[in-house]
């Protein structure tokens, strides 16, 4: 017998138990999406490497770690670890930005990063996201947190908390990150491996830092002042209080979180992240934020952006399993081209029918379709004479006899 072969760490099958719960986050996306006017947008879940490196960031782990890159025919390619960059390519490859403001997409797919898989979290992903492009003034980003949370509670997620922050302009932000490494200089033999690395580089990403004994270093008062001062010019100040006082109309509760920051380099102005209370403890579901060069950086015109990206996963985690439908009907008889004529027939007309492929006992049959149908059609010897069928609902024991043409009706 030859050596079984098994699923690659780090990634899963999805079976047919599973999909329903899946569906219902596709069927909800769609429609809670279509009524904000998004469009759907599918992007290849490959792209050329510099994509990443350009738009992500060169000093992101997803970049320096995460990414699967191969090569084919001298080229660099790397399998999406998310899709922002390549609807951004997109946008621009395909003269979105000649569209009147603003351009609305989604997607949703799966996305590859190399990591240590754990709960909720694999190397092969999936997400749905939105991107809005166009429009620069807060509204914009009003509206995708609170077509977030809608969405979220759409889906029976009711207990969430939103945390907002503003990382400022390239100008204002530049002071900041002067600001940190001063302050936090004196501690760099403390910081943590990635912290070091992240201090020259990219200073801002030390305050997402994951590990206990930074955040200890943060709380300390002399540090925790210049990480809590209001660092933003006058110019990103008005555009976060006006995104607040959306907010505040829209009813959407949030508070702000100074040490926000998010992981991916090409976010200016508002980040946000939205979590979960569900199932007794907190879980972010969803990090989005502002990205106005973007566009720019990778080839395009200046264009204002905003978007965000849940995982799917984490969302299925949190939510109740969604029972498989029953078929409609299953044909239950001893006479195999009669019983596949008549779901034919009826198959025609958009039912989801079955009839017994092997031709197994009467009373097998009927007791399959007691588990996966709402009614058995009973096709004997009788009922093909006189051209009728027996239709037994299958919840009350009900059943009925009837012309074959009358089926329809009682299903």
């Amino acid at each position: 017998m030859s050596k079984i072969i098994n699923v690659i760490k780090g990634t899963k099958d999805i079976l047919p138990k599973d999909i329903p719960s899946w569906h219902r986050l596709e069927s909800v996306a769609l429609d809670v999406f279509s009524r904000y006017g998004y469009k759907e947008i599918r992007t290849p879940i490959f792209e050329a490497t510099e994509l990443f490196a350009r738009g992500v960031g060169d000093t992101t782990d997803i970049v320096n770690k995460e990414m699967y890159t191969f090569e084919k025919s001298d080229r660099s390619l790397t399998l999406r670890p998310e899709n922002t960059a390549g609807v951004v390519r997109s946008f621009i490859e395909n003269g979105m930005s000649r569209l009147s403001a603003p351009v609305k997409l989604w997607y949703h797919g799966p996305m590859f990063r190399y990591e240590r898989p754990q709960a909720g979290r694999q190397r092969q992903f999936h997400q749905v996201g939105v991107e809005m492009f166009g429009i620069e003034q807060p509204t914009a980003d009003a509206e995708v947190i609170l077509l977030a949370v809608n969405y979220l509670k759409s889906l029976g997620l009711n207990d969430l908390t939103v945390e907002i922050n503003s990382l400022g302009c390239p100008t204002c932000r530049e002071a900041y990150k002067a600001k940190i490494k001063e302050v936090l200089k004196p501690e760099f033999d403390n910081l943590c491996e990635d912290c070091q690395n992240r201090y020259e580089r990219n200073p801002l990403r030390l305050l997402d830092c994951k590990v206990e004994s930074c955040k200890e270093i943060f709380e300390k008062p002399e540090i925790k002042k210049v990480i809590q001062s209001d660092f933003i010019c006058e110019d990103c100040a008005e555009h976060f209080s006006q995104l607040k006082s959306y907010l505040d109309t829209m009813g959407v509760r949030y508070s702000e979180n100074k040490l926000l920051v998010r992981g991916l380099d090409y976010y200016n102005r508002t980040v946000f992240e939205i979590k979960s209370n569900n199932l007794g403890s907190q879980n972010a579901v969803c990090g989005g934020g502002r990205y106005d060069r973007l566009v720019r950086n990778l080839g395009g015109e200046d264009t204002p952006a905003v978007g965000w990206a849940m995982g799917m996963e984490r969302l299925n985690s949190l939510l109740p399993e969604v029972e498989a439908e029953k078929l409609d009907a299953y044909v239950v008889s001893n006479f195999p081209k009669e019983a596949f004529m008549l779901a034919e027939k009826l198959r025609a007309e958009g039912k989801s029918v079955e009839f017994d492929l092997t031709n197994k006992k009467f009373t097998k049959q009927l007791e399959k379709a007691s588990k996966v149908a709402n009614f058995a059609l009973i096709l004997g010897e009788d009922e093909i004479k006189s051209g009728t069928v027996s239709v037994k609902n299958l919840a009350t024991s009900e059943q009925n006899t009837v012309k074959e043409n009358e089926v329809l009706a009682l299903l």
